[in-house]
């Protein structure tokens, strides 16, 4: 699979690269701002700036898929989880390494699925 890299997004993929998790925050309300994207959802200023995530977050819902399609196929059965980061932004990604719940704090873990390494997240323990 290949990622479509934009100019919104080139940062964050820069940041996988590097091992980092990069978001924004805007300059003019602080807000948090998680997909990349030119202006803040909260306040319309485009002044957004990229800083490095802490890496841990918790788990606000998940689902396990059981079959997948195309590249993803021979990966099931996986995890798919939205994770609430500590900078207070969701964040649609995959967990590794373990089993979650509703409320369980986890943390960054980069890994390689459909042949491009993501950031995933796997249960603290």
């Amino acid at each position: 699979m290949e990622i479509a890299v934009d100019t919104e997004s080139r940062e964050f993929w820069d940041g996988v690269a590097a091992g980092e998790l990069r978001i924004q925050r805007c300059e003019a309300c602080g807000h948090a701002v998680f997909y990349p994207r030119a202006l803040c959802p909260s306040c319309h200023c485009d002044r957004l700036v990229w800083i490095v995530a802490s890496g841990r977050g918790e788990v606000y819902s998940y689902t396990v898929a059981h079959r997948a399609f195309g590249e993803f196929a021979t990966e099931a059965p996986f995890t798919v989880a939205l994770v609430d980061l500590d900078e207070g932004v969701r964040m649609l990604t995959r967990i590794v390494g373990g089993t979650v719940a509703i409320g369980d704090r986890v943390e960054l873990e980069f890994a390689t699925a459909a042949g491009n390494q993501l950031p995933c997240f796997r249960p603290v323990a």
